[in-house]
């Protein structure tokens, strides 16, 4: 008799995990079900959504998708909420089967599963999300960063240009060789006030809207550095070639002109220069790609910033003209760099220009 409650109670359980796991199947959010950090259950979208197979998921580790800084932390807050402890969302990005990072927002609560407690987790891919804010965030720290150096660059020319004139009185006068050497330095001074003024309060609607051809561009400004390529290697992956953009054509060749002339002075020795021009997700894609120092972790948001520059006698600007350049356009850049290893600049261009009106 007994044997047959516990097969009735055993089957009563099943079922009950059936119908659960039912319920859930279908829905369109990623769902992992999970007890003692081991998966008891992936519905499909979950499964893909983590590019493994449920065979796969099912049974092993949940916490193998965290990142190893934070799953003490996310173990905690599991055992927290087991205990009947509400949780808030959480954002981070998670590891998927194939190795790569993903930025989600995930929530956990305490489910019955069958005949144990169980911790129901959600997640949410915010990857579109977390790109929007920091195209935002682009676009404000560089509308910021424009009108400060605007205001810094009115304030110094000024006196300068004044310095200049007389100091162009006094080689009349009694010339010196002192007073070349001045000149000399006062012209580099003005210069770069001038072209800090340029990144700062570009021209933009001096020079028409045009069709550009990057794939054309981009292999004539290669051209361009060939007698500094001997111990470089080029490798070039062009595609899509009839997707065009618009914009202003020489605010673009001079921005990947930058970018091309950064990544060669990354490799002062032997090297590889990898260019990818391709289309995806309705974006003008490209990627300049060398092997060259890197760049740390830490300094990575810092570029783009006027005057921040790894090079001992790099003013930045010419990653500052790059940044306002992709933004103004409203296009997308992100920087990723290893130190010693290289680094990749990705820009995501839209074939019409956000906020510039076509001729």
């Amino acid at each position: 008799m007994n044997q047959l409650v516990e097969t009735m109670e055993s089957n009563e359980i099943l079922q009950s995990e059936m119908m659960y796991s039912q319920i859930i199947e279908y829905s369109v959010e990623s769902i992992i079900i999970h007890a003692e950090n081991k998966v008891l259950y992936i519905n499909q979208v979950g499964s893909e959504f983590l590019r493994g197979t449920k065979e796969q998921i099912i049974g092993s580790n949940c916490l193998n998708i965290i990142q190893d800084d934070m799953r003490d932390m996310i173990s905690e807050r599991i055992q927290q909420g087991m205990c009947g402890e509400p949780l808030e969302v959480i954002e981070q990005s998670i590891i998927r089967c194939d190795g790569t990072l993903v930025d989600v927002e995930f929530y956990c609560q305490q489910v019955q599963f069958g005949n144990r407690k169980a911790m129901q987790t959600v997640f949410r891919d915010i990857t579109m999300r977390k790109e929007t804010e920091k195209m935002l965030y682009d676009r404000q720290k560089m509308a910021s960063i424009g009108q400060i150096a605007a205001g810094i660059v009115h304030e110094v020319k000024n006196p300068l240009t004044s310095v200049k004139g007389f100091l162009q009185l006094l080689k009349e006068n009694n010339p010196h060789p002192y007073i070349l050497a001045m000149e000399s330095e006062l012209e580099k001074a003005i210069d770069t006030l001038s072209n800090l003024l340029q990144v700062a309060k570009p021209d933009l609607y001096s020079e028409p809207i045009t069709e550009i051809d990057l794939c054309k561009e981009l292999s004539s400004l290669l051209f361009l550095f060939q007698d500094k390529l001997y111990d470089i290697e080029i490798e070039t992956d062009i595609q899509d070639c009839d997707k065009h953009i618009y914009g202003k054509k020489n605010m673009y060749l001079k921005a990947f002109f930058n970018l091309i002339k950064n990544a060669i002075e990354a490799m002062p020795g032997k090297g590889k220069l990898r260019i990818e021009h391709y289309y995806q997700s309705d974006s003008v894609n490209v990627k300049i790609i060398d092997t060259g120092v890197g760049i740390p972790k830490d300094k990575i948001n810092l570029l783009g910033t006027p005057f921040y520059s790894n090079k001992s006698d790099g003013t930045g600007l010419g990653l500052t003209q790059v940044f306002s350049t992709i933004n103004d356009h409203g296009g997308q850049i992100t920087v990723h760099s290893v130190v010693d290893r290289g680094t990749t600049v990705h820009m995501k261009l839209p074939e019409k220009p956000v906020g510039f009106e076509m001729h």
